[in-house]
């Protein structure tokens, strides 16, 4: 049995993975400051280090068989306005958690990528050769994770992949869900308990309806992703530097809300406010470089997403 360490595994994304790790039989070590994560979400069974991944040493890696990082800041818009802040996390982390697999000689390594390296593509839809352009400091920190274990790779036998995540929605355990103050579907569910409007920013994108166009992807599926990154790693098996995680579908802002309006049964009437610098007007993933190298296939749809992260959301966040 292999054992697997999760950065970042107290945190709604992260959670998930580390349970599908254990489900696929694998032992799991989890690591989170618990800054934005929650120990409740920690999986049963898993040993659980308390500490930020700076302060990681090889010590902390030895009897690990492999690496899944997903501790970092999130959020484009924030990035704008902190972008010290989150190089400081999400570079230096990045720094010293290949460090300590370096001097652990701890070689696979599934990175938490993000689609905002792409910045606003020309294309229809992305795949993981259009050209790279973020627009914001937490997509240019995403792809400098990139490039240090590319470099890593070059002179340690380091082997890895990053999974460039798409918009990451839904819930597969009620008991875990996104408490974000930032991502959408936990913003329009804390509106909605609080009896109000949420809170629609940009509606004068040059898409059909004018608010920002999304590939949302269900956190199950893309968690799912992770465990199939790690069998190949452990095999040896081939596998590119980088894949897209997403449905290859696109939703607006406004068609979510929409979603949600009808999964839900509720009257939302959005309030449409002003852009948020740092995001782009539509993205959309070609995965089939996933779907093809590592057998992956998303199953939920988006009705699916807001039903789980709703069911998810009233049992955890509104209690």
């Amino acid at each position: 049995m292999t054992t697997w360490l999760v950065t970042g595994g107290a945190g709604y994304i992260g959670a998930h993975v580390a349970r599908r790790l254990q489900a696929s039989g694998r032992d799991v070590v989890v690591v989170d400051d618990l800054s934005t994560g929650f120990a409740s979400f920690v999986p049963e069974g898993a040993r659980f280090l308390e500490r930020r991944i700076h302060d990681l040493t090889a010590d902390d890696l030895r009897g690990i068989d492999g690496v899944v990082h997903l501790a970092a800041l999130k959020y484009a818009g924030l990035s704008v306005q902190e972008p010290l802040h989150f190089y400081r996390n999400n570079v230096d982390g990045m720094a010293a958690l290949l460090e300590a697999m370096v001097a652990a000689e701890v070689w696979p390594l599934v990175y938490s990528g993000s689609c905002s390296v792409y910045g606003t593509p020309a294309a229809e839809r992305v795949d993981e050769d259009t050209p790279i352009g973020p627009e914001s400091p937490y997509g240019e920190t995403k792809l400098l994770g990139e490039w240090l274990s590319r470099d890593v790779a070059a002179v340690h036998p380091l082997r890895w992949t990053s999974l460039r995540y798409f918009n990451v929605v839904g819930s597969a355990y009620d008991d875990v869900y996104d408490a974000s103050p930032h991502n959408l579907f936990p913003l329009v569910f804390r509106a909605l308990d609080a009896g109000e409007e949420p809170l629609v920013h940009g509606t004068d994108y040059p898409t059909p309806d004018g608010s920002c166009i999304r590939d949302y992807i269900h956190v199950g599926d893309l968690a799912d992703a992770h465990v199939l990154a790690a069998e190949h790693l452990e095999a040896g098996r081939p596998i590119r530097t980088s894949y897209n995680i997403g449905t290859g579908t696109g939703a607006s802002v406004l068609g979510v809300i929409d979603s949600i309006r009808r999964v839900l049964g509720r009257d939302v009437d959005p309030v449409l406010g002003p852009r948020r610098a740092g995001d782009p007007a539509r993205i959309i993933a070609d995965g089939r470089r996933a779907r093809e190298d590592l057998g992956w296939t998303p199953e939920a749809d988006l009705d699916d997403m807001v039903r789980d992260a709703w069911a998810s959301w009233r049992r955890g966040a509104a209690g």
